[in-house]
């Protein structure tokens, strides 16, 4: 499948979450139609390893959304402990959007 640019303004959320005791801004980027299209993850100081495998792993993420991937399929292929809960801030953003507390936008 081909890459499916986003729209150059579109809707876009930003949302703190904490993961591991490390504190991180999410933004989620939309097409036009609502559905999901970018990921951008910060964490608390920029250049950090933390920082830079979260950012990496949310332009992974959103290149994937672009190729047609499904945020419920990416979420269930990621990290989790033995309660199931995420072990990483993209599994983190990608639970909360499957659990309803950030919504893919109506058109």
């Amino acid at each position: 499948m081909t890459r499916e640019l986003l729209p150059d303004r579109r809707a876009a959320e930003s949302f703190e979450i904490e993961v591991k005791g490390i504190s991180y801004t999410a933004t989620f980027g939309y097409y036009d139609d609502g559905r999901l299209g970018e990921i951008f993850l910060c964490g608390p100081k920029a250049g950090t390893d933390v920082e830079v495998n979260a950012r990496d792993a949310a332009v992974v993420t959103s290149i994937a959304l672009q190729h047609g991937a499904s945020p419920d399929v990416l979420r269930h292929g990621l990290s989790r402990d033995e309660q199931g809960r995420a072990l990483s801030p993209i599994g983190t953003v990608l639970d909360l959007l499957a659990a309803g507390k950030v919504a893919e936008t109506d058109p």
